[in-house]
Formats: structure tokens, sequence, C-alpha cells
């Protein structure tokens, strides 16, 4: 037990001190368990036996995780992008596994284990390439969402492979990794193999029956009982049930809990399922990962030191060309296609759970097994450093005007001008169309340009940032600009330059959050408008309703919120420091305190009262001016400021 306790010990404390690190570092959560594993392992030397043991355990999280998987796949969203996910996504795989294949047989290796690295390789890093592409705020670019797609057909590829595998060993091997192994097909080893068709196939029927027809009530009979952990049973019953039935009949319980997963993804218990799940995945998935890092065996390299890299750089050129040549088959831009390629040139993490399925059926060499653990390791380890070569190869290709298609040539200018034309843009757009009003509206994301002019207005393609772009759209003449572009630093960067050649223009900006508010603020915005405000009004406002306010004094509240909260943001700004956070900037927390006391006061008095006179499109009041007509007292009050 004091054993059990010590090695649980050190592997937690490891998970929350090294993990954090190697996110931060930009390496990602599954580098950092492979890393942790390492240092465990061939490093120190602090693990040994028990890391079978745990790598039994661990195999749970790779079935929850399928699970999961399963239950994010509404086949409706499947069916709308299939083209993507099927076409470009079911190539790379095909084309990848066949170039690997071949390799590896010209490397000397049985057809089988070739097939089985084939598979392998062919996956990419779901967890670095996603978190990766978030943190750079290229996932919705072209070449982001066709590497999604890509992904998303990995993820499910997953599936045939583990249930192809088996079949990849000998017919003596197979019988005896599953009697050595998992204890599987002990209820089907004594059929024929029409009466092994029938059982296998009604295992898979009852799954997809028990989902529809037997989860749903009994997971309303648990939840009557409104007791969580009950919950959290009920799932792991699903999942190890499910999991176990699939080894009685010889099947991958991967593939049941993934089959099962896609049965309950439209069901009304979806989130319940996936809450109670994710620590149990989260966990043991981290303990996997770091059992393959322990397990690594580095004599393989120091034996042959010249052979790894060489597979390493193999995969890489071999992923690069398959990767490339779909980008282009694709009609991807060329900025689209080098991050698309780049991106995915790896290997991954479930790499590393079909190696552990391979090597439990025996199908690779335990040096091949331990060599291919190591290419994968090495390849996710140099994905940060692919990612860098494609901000460069950007940079070039923007240098020299081949980045994307020319911008279009604005063959009229307007009074307004609207700099990004997305949900948030054609909104604005639409409201001034439907007045009667004239726009320019321009946007550097060619699909969103294509989409408004199909939708019947008129866009110009490009870059609203680029001084000479924004001289042609009449940024001179112009009366107002509106910056609706979703990148913070872009936008701030437009209404500097906007508010430098033009110190008469008016110009209000979309704002992320309020430390963007004062960003814009600082550059020469008149007016801002976060993303989110005014629909959290709205939404505060019918809260207010359903609470026993009538609508009109919902209305006041809400007016009284903003007509305050539009100036102090101003006298905020003020004593904002960029790059100080506003919990450790003491000038701005008295500031926000005084400010909410006066905000607390105004609605005491003016909440429940006469509603105040409309006020002109141009003025604005300060909070003193709210509290001079609460009280009554002229002396308070200060006058309206013009924008």
């Amino acid at each position: 037990m004091e054993g059990f306790l010590l090695n649980a010990t050190l592997y937690l404390l490891c998970i929350v001190l090294a993990v954090p690190l190697a996110s931060r570092l930009g390496l990602g959560s599954v580098l950092g368990y492979l890393l942790i594993g390492l240092m465990l392992g061939p490093v120190l030397g602090l693990v040994g036996a028990e890391m079978v043991t745990l790598r039994h355990v661990s195999e749970i999280g790779v079935v929850m995780m399928l699970f999961l998987i399963g239950l994010e796949l509404d086949p409706r969203a499947l069916w709308a992008m299939r083209n993507k996910l099927v076409g470009m996504g079911g190539l790379q795989v095909l084309i990848t596994v066949a170039l690997v294949t071949a390799a590896a047989i010209a490397f000397g290796q049985t057809w089988q284990s070739a097939l089985a690295m084939g598979m392998i390789f062919s996956l990419s890093s779901t967890a670095i390439v996603l978190q990766t592409l978030t943190e750079k705020k290229l996932m919705n670019t072209p070449g982001g969402r066709s590497a999604f797609s890509v992904l998303l057909m990995q993820d499910i590829a997953v599936i045939p492979m583990l249930a192809i595998m088996p079949f990849l060993a000998s017919p003596e091997i197979r019988a005896a990794g599953t009697e050595g192994g998992h204890g599987a097909m002990h209820l089907i080893g004594s059929l024929p193999a029409w009466g092994v068709t029938l059982v296998t196939l009604g295992a898979v029927a009852g799954t997809v029956l028990a989902g529809h027809y037997l989860v749903r009530p009994l997971y309303r009979y648990v939840q009557a009982a409104r007791l969580r952990e009950l919950n959290t049973a009920m799932a792991l019953v699903i999942v190890a049930g499910i999991a176990s039935l699939m080894l009685m009949v010889g099947l991958s319980p991967a593939l049941g809990t993934f089959l099962a997963g896609v049965v309950l993804a439209n069901s009304e218990f979806r989130h319940e399922l996936e809450s109670s799940i994710e620590p149990f995945k989260g966990l043991l998935l981290g303990l996997f990962f770091i059992t393959v890092g322990a397990g690594m065996d580095f004599s393989v390299f120091w034996d042959a030191p010249i052979l790894l890299p060489v597979y390493v750089t193999g995969l890489v050129m071999i992923k690069v060309a398959v990767l490339y040549g779909l980008a282009m088959a694709f009609r991807l831009d060329r900025q689209s296609r080098w991050l698309f390629t780049l991106g995915l040139a790896q290997a991954g993490e479930f790499g590393f759970v079909l190696v552990g399925f391979a090597s439990t059926q025996r199908i690779m060499p335990p040096d091949i097994v331990t060599m291919s653990s190591l290419v994968i390791a090495l390849s996710m380890l140099i994905t940060p450093a692919l990612f860098i070569l494609h901000d460069v190869i950007a940079k070039v290709l923007q240098g020299r005007g081949g980045a994307r298609p020319a911008a279009d040539p604005i063959d009229e200018t307007h009074p307004v001008i609207i700099a990004g034309i997305d949900r948030f843009g054609l909104t604005v757009n639409r409201m001034i169309a439907l007045t009667g009003g004239k726009t320019t509206a321009i946007d550097d994301d060619l699909r969103a340009v294509r989409r408004v002019r199909k939708l019947g207005f008129k866009a110009y393609y490009g870059d609203a940032t680029r001084p000479a772009l924004l001289a042609s759209a009449g940024i001179d003449t112009a009366e107002v600009l509106v910056v609706c572009i979703g990148d913070a630093k872009a936008a701030t960067t437009l209404v500097r330059y906007a508010r430098r050649i033009r110190p008469d223009l008016f110009i209000i900006a979309r704002a992320r959050d309020r430390e963007h508010v004062f960003e814009l603020y600082r550059a020469g915005a008149d007016e801002t408008v976060r993303e989110v405000y005014d629909s959290a009004l709205r939404c505060g406002r019918q809260v207010l309703e359903r609470s026993g306010l009538s609508a009109y004094e919902a209305e006041n509240a809400e007016r009284t919120l903003v007509t305050f909260d539009r100036t102090a943001l101003r006298d905020l700004a003020k004593v904002w420091r960029p790059g100080v956070p506003l919990e450790d900037n003491a000038d701005y927390i008295e500031l926000n305190r005084r400010l909410q006391a006066d905000l607390e006061h105004a609605f005491a008095e003016t909440l429940l009262h006469e509603a105040p006179p409309p006020r002109s499109q141009t003025e604005t009041t300060s909070p003193a001016d709210i509290l001079a007509e609460a009280d009554g007292n002229p002396e308070r009050q200060t006058g309206r400021t013009q924008n």
C-alpha cells in the first residue's frame, strides 16, 4: 500500500509540475506527459515492473477517449462536411498508409508489420495541432479548417485500424494474444466461422439498440435519485460494459465504445456523459502517455544513431509530399497550403495507441515497436519548429505578394467604410443598406467576401490595414470608418493609422473585451462596441422582466447601465496601463470601485422613477449627470460632452 501511494504521489506531482510548463512552452499536454515518462523511465530510472500494470490500466483512457469522440460526431454534421472529410481526409490516410507501407517493405519489413506501420504513421497529432491553431488564431482560416477536417477523419479512421490490426497477426499469435492479453473471444472460441460472424454482428447490433432503447430510460431512472456520483457511475457502466462485451466477442473495445458514443451523440444525456467521463479520460490518457515515454528504450537509438533522424525526416517528407499534393488538388491558396502541410506533417498521439495495440498483438518485432514510438515522439517534438517554419514561409510569401490573391480594385467610394464583413460587419452593413446608405465593405477573408456577394451585398477583397488599399477605398473623403475586424491587434493598428491621417474622421470600432476598449480609445476611436455587450444587456433585461420588473423598469435599468458604462470606460481608460493586469492596477481598482458606488446610487435613485428625456444621438452623459438628474441638484450637472 505504501509503495502504491508513493508511486501515485510521484506521478501526480510530475503531472502537476511538468504539464503546465510544457503547455506554456507551446509543447502541449501530450508532449508534457511524454517528457514526464522519459524523465521517470530512461533518464532517472524511477519506475519498474509496475509500469506494465499501469499500461493496462491506462488503456481504459484510450477507450474513454474514443467514446467521447463518438459523442462529438453528430452524423448530420459529418454529412455536411463530407467533401473535405471523406475526400481530403480519406485520401490523406489512404495515400500515406500506402507510401509508408511501401517504404517499410523496402527496408525489409514483412507486409503485416509494414501495413501496421503505415496505419500508425498516417495519423497526425490532434491535440498539438488543434491547440496550436487555436493559440495562433488560425483555426478559421482555409488552411486551419482543412486541417481540422483531416484530423477528424484520422480520428474516425482509428476505429477501423484497431479492428484490422488483429487480423495482421498469425492465427496462433492472435489466439495466444487474446488468451493471455485480454481474455477475449472465450465466448466464441469454439464456434464455427458463421457462428463467430453472427455473434459479432449481434454484439454490434446490440450496442446500437441498447444505446437507443436501454440507456435512455436507465439514465432517467438514475437521474431521478439526483445524486451526481450515480451519473458518473452510470457513465462508467456504459463504457466498461460495452468494452467488456466487445472483448468477449473478439472485437476491439474501442470500436464498441466509439459506436456507442455515435449512437448517443444526439441524446439529451450527451453533455452529462461528457462531463462525467472527461476527468477520468484525461488522467488515464495522460497516464497512458507517461507509460509510453517511460517504456521507450533508447538503446535502439544508441545502437543506430543515424537511423532514427533518417526515419523521422523520411516520415515528415512523405507526409509533406502527400499533404501539399492534396492542398493543391483541393485548390487551397499558397499560404493555406503550407499551413495545412506543415501543421499535419508529424505523427500523432493515436500512433502510440496503435503501436501499443500492435505490440500486444505481436504484429511488429519489439525493436520496431520501440523505434516506432521514438519516431512518433520526436516528430511530435518538432511540431513547434514546423509551425515556426510556416510563419517564416508566410512572411516570405507576403513579401513577394504571393500569400494570397491580389486585392480587388475598388471602383467607387462612399461616406462609410466598413473594415471586416463577417457576421458582425455584415449586420452593420445590412442596417445601413436598409436605410438607403452606401458603404465600402472590405475583408481579407475571400470566402467571407464571396458569401456576402451571394447574399446580394457588394464587398471587396483586401487587407484594410494596408494604407494603399485604404486610400483607394476613399479614406481621405470618408465620413465614418467602422472597424469590424475580428483580430484585436489588427483592429487597433487600423484605428491608430486612420486617426493619424484623418484627425476629423469618426471611428467606431468593434472591441473584444474591456482592455481592448481601452486600447482602441488610446489609438483614437471615437466609439467602441464590445462583441457580446449588447447581447448580454438584452439577456439581463429579459431576466429582469422574468423576475418581476415591468418592461419599463427593465428598460430603464438597461438605459441607466449603458449610459453610465459608456462614459465610465473613458475615465477608466485614462488610468489603464498596457501590459499590467487590471487586478494589479491600484489606480484602476480604486476608480472602478468609486464608479461602481456611483452606479449603485444612480440605480437606487432612478430605476423606478420617471424616465429620463430622450437624448441626441451625438450626446453622451457622464456619471455626474446621472446623479444630478437623480437628486435634482443642478450644481452636480457637469454638462454633456460631444463625441
